[in-house]
């Protein structure tokens, strides 16, 4: 129910908050026709994203459905609330933010309705438990454009402590950058996790609000031992290859669980967006699009309540597929699947398209001889299958250019290949 002096007093107040946020990487038209849509995990900053383009924009209504003075309007109701803005300011709208759209019921009514009027620029976001990409496709019928928000970038992460790389930089400061990429890697760049001294309890806190909120209550899970089990499969075996079978195998010894039961649960885990699942490389869709695949987690830290052992390699190749992930809000044909050998495993198969535009593999090593053979062996194998010439190994701390089989393979530290 909307109780106008509740609506009056949002809008004198969020008038004259301060606000000093970050400014974040991922660009987005401001001027579309399209409805844009921030979708991304929980705590990846989704809120302040928003904020900051009403902090940027002239003339723009910004609404968090989850203020208390809000979160009781219906979507009738939206409309009076864009009048009484007009009334206060003697002007009307040009920008609509509307940030937790879908804690109002039927909020995709009056957001079409909003768009077909062809008056407002408008933007959307919300809890990825409740407004999933498939979900915006669904209800706005293909008025939306979406785009994905995670957690901070590693240039993001130098950005708020104070680190400049827009120079040239000793090498004490490339030793510094990398202490900071281990920092990064260990716990993450979710902003709350980044700004606080408590950071496991904050991570432990949003793996049980995944697994809690955004997968058991939001799907009504009635197996809840074996939620818990599959989520934390995941968590441990990130920058793994997985299939259904095998994991089926291993909880029917502990839990009473069918197979297909365990394949909704982990298709219901990825809706959280905590998780991703990477395809396997095939010129035949159903090959590509079923199992085994590679899980990735939305960002690294939350590895860090489950981890048994310091695995560098890993964390270093999560941290390149998200890089990716990011890469394809300016770029929508950036593809990236692996590439599975019997004997040999290529990391990622860089599609763009339909060429492949690079193969890259991934191993925490800071010299020739530290890299692996089966690695370079898979690149050249894959080079001859997929006609890609363009072959580049990310490492810690080695940097070269060599030939193999009459290849040229390229070796990038990891740090500068995120800061390119």
């Amino acid at each position: 129910m909307l109780i106008r002096e509740d609506v009056i007093d949002y809008f004198k107040e969020y008038k004259r908050v301060p606000y000093n946020i970050l400014e974040r990487e991922l660009k987005i038209p401001l001027n579309s026709k399209f409805i844009i849509s921030i979708i991304g995990p929980r705590r990846a900053g989704k809120t302040y994203f928003l904020f900051s383009l009403y902090n940027r924009l002239e003339n723009a209504i910004y609404l968090n459905l989850e203020d208390t003075r809000l979160s009781d309007i219906t979507f009738k109701e939206l409309r009076e609330v864009v009048r009484i803005f007009i009334e206060m300011y003697g002007k009307e709208p040009k920008y609509l933010l509307l940030d937790e759209i879908q804690n109002i019921d039927g909020w995709e009514k009056v957001v079409r309705e909003f768009h077909d009027l062809e008056k407002y620029r408008i933007f959307i976001s919300g809890s990825s438990s409740k407004l999933l990409s498939k979900e915006i496709a669904t209800q706005l019928r293909g008025r939306a454009l979406s785009f994905l928000l995670l957690p901070f970038s590693f240039r993001e992460f130098l950005r708020f402590r104070q680190f400049s790389i827009e120079r040239y930089l000793s090498k004490d400061e490339e030793a510094k950058i990398k202490n900071l990429l281990l920092k990064y890697m260990e716990y993450g760049g979710f902003p709350d996790v980044i700004k606080n001294e408590e950071k496991i309890r904050i991570l432990r806190e949003y793996s049980d609000l995944i697994l809690f909120r955004d997968f058991i209550e939001r799907h009504k899970i009635r197996n809840i031992e074996l939620a818990r089990m599959i989520h934390n499969f995941m968590l441990q075996n990130y920058a793994k290859e997985i299939s259904i079978r095998s994991l089926y195998g291993k909880l029917k010894t502990i839990t009473k669980a069918g197979k297909d039961t365990v394949y909704d649960y982990v298709s219901k885990l990825e809706d959280t967006m905590f998780f991703f699942f990477l395809r396997k490389y095939s010129l035949k869709v159903h090959l590509r699009e079923s199992w085994p695949k590679k899980i990735y987690l939305c960002d690294t830290g939350l590895t860090k309540i489950v981890r048994y052992s310091q695995d560098y390699g890993r964390l270093m190749e999560n941290t390149v597929l998200l890089e990716f992930m990011r890469k394809r809000n300016e770029n929508p044909l950036l593809d990236v699947f692996y590439l599975k050998f019997p004997d040999y495993e290529v990391d990622f198969v860089i599609k763009e398209g339909m060429d492949v535009k690079q193969l890259m593999q991934v191993t925490y090593s800071s010299a020739r001889d530290e890299i692996e053979k089966r690695e370079i062996k898979a690149l050249i194998k894959a080079s001859d299958i997929l006609n890609c010439d363009n072959m580049l190994i990310i490492t810690w701390d080695y940097e070269d250019e060599f030939i193999v089989e009459g290849k040229k393979i390229k070796a990038m530290p990891l740090w500068k290949w995120l800061l390119k």
